[in-house]
């Protein structure tokens, strides 16, 4: 099996990538099917039911607005944000939804779109079953789909061993391990950046490689900006105030400060206003999921701003090393928050932005591999716990102090000779282990942690 960067990476919108994003493709590829098999005119009903943690949190994560906006064909790296909610009200208020973009059929939003709270699927935490009925009541099409994190979505047939689709892509340097990651860089003299760029080419040519990971570069600046700007309060019941544009100005009128951790404050910046965006549906790119997706672009803005000689083959170095990390992290363990906690979310992210600094630093494969062992080994055991089921509280400021993590974890693995006791491959494993040891309430379902010691006011 072959995962490329292009895989990990995604534009998409807030506030989830495995509620959100997940449930909306998921929505749109089962509509997609019933009209491959010419059945989309012939539906008179669809009821879509969703379970396990996609069910606790959903209403919070925005799964049902996905779920609606994914069967009028909607796709989350181009669905209009400003339009949304409006969008989801108008199906609500009209009891009638757009199914594929082209057939106008009924839709009860309360009962036709039903979310579990107590029930789960057997195969992963976040499962989905879609159903579509023609007017007589007849059953047309079922399928049952698993947003599996980071915007993957698999069927049962797909379930088991990783639980993504098998992609038979021959690369010239396949890797399952960190240890055969090195390997690779160890025999051939190259960088982790390197041995990525050589796989990518297996699907796309080097040019084409690097002016997707320049664009999404470009839409983790645009966000950033965004989040910069607007003011207000985050959608949902917290009345959660938006700092980021406040710290920005703070930040902008004293350029100057002689404080040595000014740094850090932009770097916090980073963060925020990405998450910020994020948890009010906007438009960010799911680096490797959308509740840590302040990481990575906080710590390449860091590197941008900050690091003297920064330039786009850097920005493409960082992207294809912290793609490297991040699919050791998906093939051997997961980034699913509702499977392995928070860990596998901020802690993957932290990880991958870690080496992937490093890198770019100047760090060797040893080392980048170290900082990255550094990133997540400080993360384990990290719960997912989000108060009232948003991806507000605590996730926003999370990713700040784990962006803020990363670059330490890079100066210190710089620091040495990349020699360390504990490896990436265990850590990882160590991960994945604690995951499934973590009780359920602890896993994105808000019944554990601050979700319940948090008295809402």
């Amino acid at each position: 099996m072959a995962l490329s960067a292009f895989d990990l990476y995604s534009v998409g919108i807030g506030p989830s990538s495995s509620h959100t994003v997940g449930p909306m493709r998921a929505a749109r590829r089962f509509v997609r099917r019933l009209d491959d098999e010419g059945l989309l005119l012939s539906v008179g009903r669809v009821r879509a039911e969703l379970f396990g943690s996609l069910g606790a949190t959903g209403h919070g994560h925005g799964s049902d607005k996905a779920v609606v906006l994914g069967l009028e064909d909607e796709d989350p790296a181009t669905v209009d944000t400003d339009r949304a909610d409006g969008r989801v009200a108008e199906v609500r208020d009209s009891h009638s939804l757009l199914l594929g973009g082209k057939h106008r059929i009924g839709f009860d939003s309360d009962a036709d779109l039903v979310l579990h709270r107590r029930k789960s699927l057997p195969a992963h935490p976040n499962g989905m079953v879609f159903h579509a009925f023609a007017d007589d009541g007849r059953v047309l099409d079922e399928r049952t789909y698993y947003s599996v994190g980071g915007g993957f979505v698999v069927d049962e047939a797909a379930t088991g061993a990783d639980r993504v689709v098998a992609d038979t892509t021959r690369v010239p340097f396949p890797f399952d391990s960190a240890a055969e990651l090195l390997a690779h860089c160890a025999r051939e003299a190259l960088s982790i950046s390197d041995i990525m760029l050589a796989n990518e080419q297996a699907w796309r040519p080097e040019a084409e490689v690097r002016a997707g990971l320049l664009d999404l570069w470009s839409v983790m600046q645009a966000c950033v900006e965004r989040g910069c700007r607007r003011e207000g309060v985050l959608p949902g019941g917290l009345r959660v105030r938006r700092r980021a544009p406040a710290l920005f100005q703070d930040l902008d009128s004293t350029a100057d400060d002689p404080d040595p951790l000014h740094v850090m404050d932009w770097v916090n910046l980073f963060a925020l206003a990405v998450n910020e965006e994020n948890a009010s549906g906007g438009r960010i790119v799911t680096a490797p999921t959308n509740g840590a997706a302040g990481i990575i672009p906080a710590v390449l803005h860091y590197y941008a701003r900050f690091v003297p000689g920064a330039d786009d083959d850097g920005v493409v170095r960082f992207l294809l090393t912290a793609a490297a990390i991040g699919i050791l992290f998906k093939q051997n363990a997961s980034i699913s928050g509702a499977e392995v906690g928070c860990q596998g979310e901020v802690g993957s992210a932290c990880s991958m932005a870690a080496g992937a600094l490093c890198e770019v630093l100047g760090g060797t494969p040893a080392q980048v591999e170290n900082a990255a062992e550094v990133g997540i080994e400080h993360n384990l055991g990290l719960t997912c716990d989000p108060v009232g089921g948003l991806v507000q509280i605590p996730c926003i400021e999370r990713n700040a102090v784990a962006s803020n993590k990363a670059i330490n974890a890079a100066r210190l693995a710089l620091a040495g000779d990349g020699t360390h006791k504990v490896t990436l491959d265990k850590a990882i494993k160590t991960m994945r282990d604690t995951g499934r040891d973590m009780k359920v309430k602890y896993k994105e379902t808000a019944r554990g942690g601050l979700a319940v010691n948090v008295i809402e006011c």
